[in-house]
C-alpha cells in the first residue's frame, strides 16, 4: 500500500504569525493533529503539531502571545504519495514523528500519520451479530 492511499488530503495551512492559540483552534476544528507552516519569506513549508502546542503550555507559555514560527520544525522530512507505507514508517520511527508532510511537485498534497498507516494495516474488525 502507497502513501497516497493512506494519507489524509485535508491539509490545515496557517502562517508563521499564527498565535498557537489560533492553531489549536483550527486544527480541533479540522480534527488533525498537524498543520503545514507555509513560510515564503524564511524557511518554506514547516510544521506544527499538538505535541509542538503542549510542550509549550507545559512549559507555562502563553497559546495567546507565542508564535507559530517559534515551534514550528522547519528541518521537515518530506514523503512523496508513492513511497510505500513500510518507507513511511521507517522514516517516522527513524525520525522519532508522528506525522509527514506528503508533496507532489513539491506542494502539500496531504499529511500521513502514524494512525492512516495502523489504521490501514489493523485488520477490519468483524461485529459478531446482537
Amino acid at each position: 500500500m502507497l502513501v497516497r492511499d493512506a494519507m489524509s488530503t485535508v491539509v490545515l495551512t496557517i502562517g508563521p504569525a499564527h498565535t498557537l492559540r489560533q492553531a489549536a483552534a483550527l486544527m480541533s476544528a479540522r480534527r488533525v493533529g498537524a498543520a503545514v507552516v507555509l513560510d515564503p519569506d524564511e524557511n518554506g513549508i514547516g510544521i506544527l503539531t499538538e505535541r509542538d502546542i503542549l510542550n509549550s503550555v507545559g512549559l507555562g507559555q502563553s497559546p495567546d502571545t507565542e508564535r507559530a514560527h517559534a515551534h514550528t520544525t522547519n528541518d521537515v522530512v518530506f514523503a512523496a504519495p508513492t513511497w510505500t507505507l513500510e518507507e513511511a514508517g521507517q522514516a517516522m520511527s527513524h525520525g522519532g514523528f508522528r506525522h509527514l508532510v506528503v508533496l507532489d511537485r513539491g506542494e502539500p498534497v496531504g499529511i500521513v500519520s502514524v494512525r492512516d498507516i495502523i489504521r490501514c494495516w489493523a485488520p477490519l474488525r468483524q461485529h459478531a451479530p446482537a
